[in-house]
């Protein structure tokens, strides 16, 4: 697959240069994971590269659908995976850049609390849904992309959205208040001040980790300011904040190398929800800044 190079390209592959990122995006937020998002855009450079592009009128367009197609053959298979996956699931953490965050609705789209939310979703729930409320796709677009009639698009994308909006966290948090809460919940957890640190938790805070099955991680959620509390308290880590998937996050370091990231959902100012990846094969993004576009 291309990647952008000095040298003069050929169409099919400076088209597909140029729209890389936004693919990206779209099948990272179908899939939550940047892995198979790769695999997505190989599939999907495969076939642009055969296309007679006199005949596509629309190249955006027509990237976009062959790139959902794939994904959706790709989300229906890892949702029998996932199935057997040790322990909590969580979406792959990508380091993301300031323009990220500046895009409110982009940062909230991939959000480690919406991907979760969107795993909830029926697989062509959540491609419908990704395609009309982040990227604005029309419906018949939408359509032509997942083989199915415009008035089932909309049906589909009217039950996508009743549901993303019952489980969606309840406000909007504004990016100071978010990176106030995160830094007061560092500086608590690196002191070891247990009030502090419940003072920055929700009461119903939960705590979910993703070792799979390689790194130790607990198997079920840990429910409750001070359930979650004794768990983190225990531990002086050295971390530093970061952003991730467009919020405020820390990166737990063991030496030179990335040990766990924990994303953090604030929620009426205190900390609500505790995401720590810790399964190794997820943190491979976490070096360098992954762009995102819509």
């Amino acid at each position: 697959m291309p990647d952008a190079a000095p040298h003069r390209l050929d169409p099919a592959t400076e088209t597909f240069v140029a729209h890389r990122d936004l693919l990206f995006t779209v099948a990272y937020e179908m899939l939550g994971s940047a892995a198979d998002a790769e695999d997505v855009l190989q599939e999907t450079w495969l076939r642009w590269s055969t296309v007679d592009l006199d005949t596509v009128r629309n190249q955006r367009a027509y990237l976009v659908r062959v790139t959902t197609r794939q994904a959706l053959i790709r989300l229906r298979t890892l949702g029998r995976r996932r199935e057997s996956y040790v322990g909590p699931w969580l979406p792959e953490p990508l380091l993301t850049a300031p323009d990220v965050a500046a895009d409110v609705e982009l940062a909230d789209s991939v959000s480690m609390a919406m991907l979760l939310v969107l795993e909830t979703l029926a697989p062509i729930e959540r491609v419908v849904f990704v395609l009309r409320e982040v990227f604005d796709v029309g419906y018949d677009e939408i359509a032509a992309a997942v083989d199915k009639t415009p008035a089932a698009v909309r049906q589909i994308a009217h039950r996508a959205r009743s549901h993303v909006a019952a489980r969606r966290p309840r406000a909007e948090v504004s990016a100071t208040e978010s990176r106030e809460v995160v830094a007061a919940f560092q500086r608590a957890v690196r002191t070891g001040n247990l009030r502090d640190l419940l003072d920055t938790l929700a009461p119903d805070a939960v705590l979910l980790t993703d070792g799979g099955g390689i790194a130790r991680a607990a198997l079920e959620p840990i429910v409750g300011a001070q359930a979650v509390a004794a768990v983190v308290g225990r531990v002086r880590p050295s971390m530093t904040l970061r952003q991730v998937n467009g919020y405020p996050a820390l990166v737990v370091w063991r030496g030179d190398a990335v040990d766990t990231v924990l994303a953090l959902r604030v929620d009426d100012g205190r900390v609500a929800g505790l995401y720590a990846v810790r399964n190794p094969d997820k943190l491979s993004r976490m070096g360098a800044e992954t762009p995102l576009r819509r």
